[in-house]
């Protein structure tokens, strides 16, 4: 798996250090969407809170991974497919939100229906949360 983590810094021309191989391994790793709290749990003291947050916003400007609003108005961050690049997210799909775990996961095949804007609006990005309870708490 590192190797594959290499090649993913590599190709957004980004330097490999400790602190990105472990925090890429740990969104490879995770079945759901991560929040900062539990990359700073799940790195202990390994990696500091702000190394941590600039290594999730540079995550993000690569398209490396994405953010996901939650009701409280954090957000959580879930690993980008092939399509996403520096500048330009294509992740269209809803997120599932479990109200009893706060499991958080991309629904990949379930996709944010188009809204007609107004002439002259340019949409940027448009997110869709479902919230209720996931498999394991049924």
């Amino acid at each position: 798996m590192s190797e594959a983590i290499r090649d993913i810094l590599k190709k957004n021309h980004m330097s490999i250090t400790d602190s990105r191989m472990q925090i890429l391994d740990l969104f490879y790793n995770n079945e759901g969407a991560l929040a900062h709290a539990d990359i700073e749990k799940k790195t202990g003291d390994n990696i500091d809170r702000v190394t941590i947050y600039r290594t999730l916003q540079t995550f993000e400007e690569k398209g490396i991974i994405h953010t996901i609003p939650t009701a409280d108005n954090s957000v959580k961050y879930a690993l980008c497919k092939e399509r996403c690049e520096e500048g330009h997210h294509h992740d269209n799909h809803v997120h599932f939100i479990c109200e009893d775990c706060g499991k958080t996961i991309c629904l990949d095949d379930v996709l944010v229906p188009e809204v007609k804007l107004p002439k002259g609006f340019e949409p940027h990005q448009s997110n869709m949360v479902v919230n209720g309870v996931c498999d394991d708490c049924k």
